[in-house]
């Protein structure tokens, strides 16, 4: 199928891209929504502007759509962009990251149906407990630009997803029940390195800001 990819150009984005494509899919376009309000409840990444980079390094089109990111009325922008890539673009269906959000996903999978889209969801219901092992293995490199939930401070950003890494997380999981894969939005990631990837991305910039157990990093790639 010729598939467009819902890309925050974090982790689960790109490695359900990559799993798709293993598949024997077609990578047609990538679709990235800017949202106004940080605490949205279907778009949120610290990061989201440079999808841009990432997408060149893919050599793939990137598709943009700005929305206000209120509650439900952004799923207006979302149905908005989707149908003009599948017009541009004539997609078969959307990839999608969703691991176990239902909100996220349900609403993905209503506006699919609406438009005939097949909704592609690679990362439904993995398990946390290997999931960052599979990105390894897969040669996945990934940075932490944002933290948001305790006991994860201002350390944990910049950090690049290692063994040692797993292991801490992994640890506090069993403290704290964080998800080890940051599904509950703990912490959000931005990768810099894949097989999707023509060469590997540099940080050039990184100014950290935050406070208390909420920190994100303002990134600048090339």
């Amino acid at each position: 199928m010729r598939l467009g990819v819902l890309f925050s150009g974090g982790k689960d984005s790109v490695y359900a891209a990559y799993l798709a494509k293993k598949a024997g899919h077609e990578l047609v376009c990538l679709i990235s929504v800017i949202s106004e309000n940080k605490e949205s409840y279907m778009f949120h990444t610290p990061s989201i502007e440079k999808t841009k980079v990432q997408a060149k390094v893919m050599k793939l089109p990137l598709v943009i759509q700005k929305t206000k990111g209120e509650k439900e009325k952004e799923l207006i922008d979302l149905e908005k962009i989707l149908k003009q890539a599948q017009k541009d673009y004539e997609l078969d269906g959307i990839i999608t990251g969703a691991i176990q959000s239902v909100y996220q996903a349900s609403r993905i999978q209503k506006i699919c149906d609406k438009l005939g889209l097949e909704c592609v969801n690679p990362l439904w219901k993995r398990s946390e407990e290997n999931y960052l092992d599979e990105l390894l293995e897969a040669g996945f490199k990934i940075m932490i630009i944002g933290v948001f939930a305790y006991p994860l401070d201002k350390t944990w950003v910049g950090r690049i997803i290692d063994k040692k890494f797993i292991e801490e997380i992994t640890a506090l999981n069993k403290k704290y029940k964080i998800h080890i894969a940051g599904e509950g939005g703990e912490f959000e990631s931005f990768v810099l390195n894949c097989p999707l990837f023509t060469k590997e991305l540099r940080v050039k910039k990184k100014i950290i800001s935050g406070e208390a157990h909420s920190w994100k990093a303002e990134i600048e790639v090339e």
